[in-house]
């Protein structure tokens, strides 16, 4: 687009776009901006026009993005930023949060985890500010915040481009989960021998081996797993009732153990631990909503160490 062409349009389109794309419908995104419908629709119309290109189309559950309007999203989303900053930087300290939302890409271990203590701590620090989650994983969501997917993101390990802030906010280890009427009298520990007996349940997005199988090896020893599930919020269900045990993120663990009466037990072999941080665009450090979820999930992550 030339001077000539950014002279002629409104630059509330951007806006649209933006809420069209991670709306994904013209009447969620009328609600999100509180316009009409016909008034998106007579938007998008326009955008098309400017772009030369139909941007999005028809579904039977709303909107898709082009090829093309996956192009435009980031560099929209930068543009809109900017705008954002430089308001931001004209209102001071202001405490205003009423209409905005702050997106958080992270995977369920996390939101059952920590969900709760940063929604509480945002709700008192930065109260009309809307909280999103979005999920995630360690292969996406670098480019997920580069592309301004999310706002901020919560990772296992780590963060790899020099376009991301990182803060480290502690790191974690495993527990297990096991229902408690499978376990004899008040045993509340599980061998090594008591572990590889019982059916397992791997929670993975996609492998069928995990960090558990490697451990095992290494001391010649072999579980047997009856059933994958790529949630977290699953085990509670696939485990009532059942002898099976299932090894995962300590934080989740405690968090289940304590909503649904599930037995944590400490895992009966030594399993890596891992860093935990936190990442976000650098180009939104002065962002005074993400600045303040920020804080909000240092805080939570602290309180939980």
């Amino acid at each position: 687009m030339n001077t000539i062409d950014i002279a002629r349009v409104d630059l509330n389109l951007l806006k649209v776009f933006e809420a069209l794309y991670e709306e994904g419908g013209a009447g969620r995104a009328a609600i999100r901006l509180e316009l009409t419908q016909s008034a998106v629709s007579a938007a998008l119309s326009r955008l098309r026009r400017v772009y030369e290109n139909p941007l999005f189309t028809r579904t039977g559950r709303g909107l898709s993005p082009t090829a093309r309007a996956h192009e435009l999203k980031p560099v929209i989303t930068e543009a809109l930023d900017r705008c954002r900053l430089s308001l931001a930087m004209t209102a001071g300290d202001s405490n205003d949060f009423r209409g905005r939302s702050v997106s958080i890409g992270l995977s369920d271990d996390f939101e059952i985890g920590f969900g709760h203590q940063i929604m509480d701590v945002v709700k008192k620090a930065a109260p009309g500010l809307r909280l999103i989650f979005r999920q995630t994983h360690s292969q996406i969501v670098t480019d997920a915040l580069l592309s301004g997917q999310m706002d901020l993101a919560i990772v296992s390990g780590g963060f790899s481009s020099r376009g991301l802030s990182r803060q480290i906010l502690g790191e974690g280890g495993y527990a297990c989960l096991v229902d408690s009427r499978t376990l004899l009298g008040k045993q509340r520990k599980l061998t090594l021998d008591a572990y590889v007996t019982r059916p397992h349940i791997l929670v993975s997005s996609g492998g069928v081996v995990g960090i558990v199988d490697e451990a095992l090896a290494n001391v010649g020893r072999k579980r047997q797993i009856c059933a994958s599930t790529t949630h977290f919020a699953a085990l509670p269900f696939l485990l009532h009732g059942s002898d099976a045990v299932a090894t995962i993120p300590g934080h989740a663990a405690a968090a289940i153990s304590r909503l649904t009466g599930l037995c944590l037990l400490q895992c009966p072999i030594d399993l890596p631990r891992y860093s935990i941080e936190l990442g976000w665009r650098t180009t939104k450090a002065r962002d005074t909503g993400v600045a303040a979820v920020r804080q909000a999930v240092m805080e939570s992550f602290a309180c939980a160490g």
